[in-house]
């Protein structure tokens, strides 16, 4: 028997997971949830493997124990390709990991080639190479490595304007490759780059379909968690590592979330 009262822990490395939160909320309106951003290490993707593996199975080891969620959801792509397996072996609790959406790009695309925009370190891993492998072998994937979206969707969500430059920047990193201009559709292997779908959508001049994951975790959340019980006994929060937990631009971001404050860890 699952605690009614037991969240469902969302972690990701800053505000990205707020995109999977929202489509949680859509299937799971009653759900206790606990939001945690490790913005102490924002951000994941210019880090090693070594180093994002040790962190993301500590914290969530950490976490576990003080929260005793009834699941996890690993809401980043980069720490999910490099740390997934790692904290399934070491934690009894239910593991949702979030993976670039090669599978449904490659159903969706006219023209055979499908851009992929991620961290450095997600675009670079194997985990990638097998779901092209497995999903659009018979397809062109482009892969680019976009660092500067990540900065824009969190000064964006704390009520700042990014820099329209850095979007450009990311097309052009697809676009410029053999077989670019024939992309129709984006994935964005980040939970951050869908918080900036409107200004990736006119950087591409509004001629890509963008795909992520967020959909396909809520349903898979919903999927494990159907017939348990909800009992939300506080208002749901946030935690942040490191110092920005009293930051008022950062709460504010969270509040269209349902998210009521935010925590130090």
């Amino acid at each position: 028997m699952v605690d009614p009262a037991a969240p469902i822990l969302i972690f990701d490395s800053g505000v990205g997971g707020l995109s999977v939160l929202a489509e949680v909320r859509k299937l799971l309106p009653d759900a206790p949830v606990i939001y945690v951003a490790d913005q102490a290490a924002l951000p994941y993707g210019d880090k090693t493997e070594a180093e994002i593996a040790a962190r993301v199975a500590g914290l969530l080891g950490r976490l576990a124990e003080r929260y005793h969620p009834r699941l996890i959801c690993i809401a980043c792509n980069t720490a999910s390709t490099i740390a997934l397996g790692m904290v399934r072996e070491v934690l009894e609790t239910p593991i949702v990991g979030t993976v670039p959406a090669i599978k449904p790009a490659a159903e969706m695309t006219k023209t055979g080639v499908i851009g992929l925009l991620g961290t450095a370190a997600t675009i670079r891993q194997a985990y990638v190479d097998n779901l092209e492998a497995e999903f659009a072998s018979d397809k062109t994937l482009l892969r680019h490595a976009a660092p500067e979206l990540v900065g824009a969707a969190e000064l964006k969500l704390r009520g700042g304007t990014p820099d329209p430059a850095i979007f450009a920047r990311a097309v052009e990193g697809l676009r410029a490759q053999a077989g670019g201009a024939d992309i129709d559709t984006a994935v964005l292997a980040c939970t951050h780059f869908p918080l900036l779908e409107d200004e990736l959508g006119a950087a591409f001049g509004g001629k890509v379909n963008f795909v992520d994951g967020a959909q396909g975790i809520a349903r898979r959340i919903a999927y494990l968690t159907q017939g348990q019980s909800f009992d939300r006994q506080q208002p749901d929060f946030a935690i942040v590592t490191g110092d920005k937990h009293d930051d008022p631009a950062l709460l504010q971001a969270f509040e269209p979330y349902g998210i009521a404050k935010i925590c130090s860890l």
